[in-house]
């Protein structure tokens, strides 16, 4: 049983030490989404985090008009523009993950809780409605 405390407190020694090396500006920079058809700039303002779309291959329609959040239920929303449209909202840094924010999803108009984590070049974001459990992951990779 020993065995096991020890054990334990060498993987918590090796952990513990990761997670903590990782600042809360780790995040900021230009990601590209993983179906590489979109690329957010994520920023901090205060002690919160953002997320702006800055590019995606259905920025304009063809007619060569610029795409609007039409999926949008508030209808004074459905005529701003993609670009620039805020996906990730107030997120706060605890414990090597930034939580307690929002993604929202312009192509069906919905908004979800999430979580994110980076790990590495690669930050992992779980929306979820209710608890993180019954949600679903997605994984952006850092662009240069």
């Amino acid at each position: 049983m020993k065995a096991y405390y020890l054990l334990f407190a060498v993987l918590l020694m090796y952990v513990v030490p990761k997670a903590r090396a990782q600042s809360p500006q780790s995040i900021i920079g230009t990601w590209l989404s993983e179906s590489r058809d979109g690329k957010i700039l994520i920023y901090q303002s205060g002690s919160r985090f953002f997320g702006k779309l800055i590019w995606t291959n259905k920025l304009y329609d063809e007619k060569g008009n610029q795409r609007k959040d039409i999926f949008n239920p508030d209808i004074q929303l459905k005529k701003r523009p993609l670009l620039n449209l805020i996906i990730l909202s107030d997120f706060i840094y605890s414990d090597g993950k930034w939580e307690q924010g929002h993604v929202y999803d312009p192509n069906n108009g919905k908004l979800y809780n999430a979580v994110l984590k980076l790990k590495s070049n690669q930050l992992e974001i779980r929306g979820y409605v209710g608890i993180s459990l019954f949600g679903r992951s997605t994984v952006w990779t850092r662009s240069e």
